[in-house]
């Protein structure tokens, strides 16, 4: 009989099924709650350290601009290479930038994503690797246009690359985008469609509808993906113009 009183007292300090259940999905409500949160602060932190990455792009951005009175080109022929390398090592002061270099620091965007069919392998064998972020090489014009009205420069030889532009040819530095968030995944930025975006590298998911810019004068902006790639207001466009106008078609 004693035994039995002890069993029995032993059962009523534990957990009874229904009370295990309740707390379970009390737990279950939480967790619904906090995901949420949790999720939107993480989002949050990806965007202030993508901000901070083109903060210090346009920092690099100014030195260069300062020591060389002119911006990187698209391509600056074989010796000095894409933009990208041009600016690490003017801008950043990077004599001997490591191999893959772009992929890192203050290159690489924590919220980016990438669809893994879209980067095959060239045919000399290597991976293709998508760039975080690209540099507005034509401006409203597109396809590398001869009159391009971004930063591309000049075009000159194969070997010798495109002339810079001129710091005094861009009219309004504070009012024209030089680099941003690219879903590309390529070099430059364009203003590509938002189809074309959102399947190469999930636009609206990146920074939840936003897109960060840095402008020819170093400061950032996050408009959103409308206003900057489809918006075809004067307003829209003249931020890719070095010239400052619209240049409607």
């Amino acid at each position: 009989m004693m035994m039995l009183k002890q069993n029995h007292k032993l059962l009523r300090n534990g957990f009874t099924l229904i009370e295990l259940l309740v707390v379970i999905g009390i737990i279950s409500i939480l967790a619904a709650l906090l995901l949420p949160v949790l999720a939107t602060a993480k989002q949050k932190a990806q965007q202030i350290q993508c901000v901070g990455n083109l903060h210090q792009i346009g920092l690099g951005l100014q030195s260069f601009v300062a020591n060389n009175h002119a911006y990187p080109s698209a391509w600056a022929g074989t010796n000095n290479g894409p933009w990208v390398l041009q600016l690490e090592r003017g801008g950043f002061d990077n004599s001997k930038p490591k191999p893959l270099f772009f992929t890192k620091g203050v290159w690489l965007c924590p919220a980016a994503r990438w669809r893994a069919d879209d980067w095959g392998t060239q045919t000399n064998g290597h991976k293709t690797i998508p760039s975080c972020y690209g540099y507005n090489a034509d401006g409203t014009a597109s396809g590398n246009h001869p009159n391009a009205l971004g930063l591309m420069g000049q075009f000159i030889s194969i070997s010798q690359g495109c002339a810079a532009i001129p710091e005094t040819q861009v009219v309004c530095p504070s009012e024209m985008m030089a680099t941003g968030d690219n879903p590309d995944g390529g070099v430059f930025f364009m203003r590509w469609n938002l189809q074309h975006l959102e399947k190469k590298g999930f636009a609206s998911e990146r920074h939840q509808g936003k897109v960060n810019v840095t402008f020819c004068d170093g400061h950032v902006e996050s408009p959103t993906l409308g206003f900057v790639f489809t918006n075809e207001s004067d307003a829209a466009r003249v931020r890719w113009n070095r010239d400052h106008q619209p240049h409607r078609k």
